[in-house]
């Protein structure tokens, strides 16, 4: 899909797949796709351990050559077809006053949403939206918990260092550091479609890491 998505919209691209030694044959799979579409298009980082989220952004951002960066879950939750529309917005910004350094992907604008989950979910993903605009300045990002954006390559090489969050709380801090920054923060309204295989890992415990990197940000942005 990613391939189709560029090669329509005449977009050089590549993809990073970073693997922690991961069960779910990742690596064998990364690899096969490599052999289709070539090393030029699939790059592969390949670690013995699962090291978390940051470090796995890090080391992906290392291996990429792009000046813009696409953050994405890769259980087709994300669909590469907002892809495009997220570098017009960008790019249209690049000559103004407020050029944009980040746009995201948001489930709750015109024309977002979400499909499959239950009710327990959406309650869940509202309320850990609701209460970051609350309490934090977010640069007026509706979707605080999303991971799919398009960053300047310039910007995200900024913000990544600063991040001490980990699990649920990550992503809302990325982009309260990018708006403490001063990094402007567009958005695309996206539908996520719940993963067909495999299940999420929300819990009571990523709940409570949620609110705990919550409270650290209240203080400390």
């Amino acid at each position: 899909m990613v391939d189709d998505t560029f090669t329509d919209a005449k977009l050089n691209y590549e993809i990073v797949v970073v693997d922690d030694n991961s069960p779910d044959l990742t690596l064998e799979v990364a690899q096969s796709l490599q052999g289709i579409f070539g090393k030029d298009h699939i790059k592969i980082v390949s670690r013995s351990a699962k090291l978390g989220l940051g470090s796995a952004y890090i080391a992906g951002l290392r291996a990429a050559s792009g000046q813009r960066i696409i953050l994405m879950d890769a259980d087709l939750s994300h669909h590469p077809k907002f892809i495009p529309e997220m570098i017009d917005v960008m790019e249209a910004s690049k000559n103004t006053p407020k050029k944009l350094d980040v746009v995201s992907g948001t489930r709750y604008r015109k024309g977002g949403g979400v499909v499959g989950w239950d009710t327990f979910r959406k309650l869940t993903s509202c309320g850990a939206n609701f209460l970051p605009h609350f309490l934090l300045a977010t640069g007026g990002a509706s979707d605080l918990t999303g991971s799919f954006r398009l960053y300047e390559r310039s910007a995200i090489e900024q913000i990544l260092p600063t991040i001490q969050s980990k699990g649920y709380a990550f992503q809302m801090e990325i982009l309260c550091r990018a708006n403490k920054l001063g990094f402007l923060i567009g958005e695309v309204p996206i539908t996520f479609v719940d993963r067909i295989y495999g299940e999420s890992k929300l819990g009571a415990n990523e709940i409570f890491m949620y609110l705990k990197g919550l409270i650290q940000l209240f203080f400390t942005t």
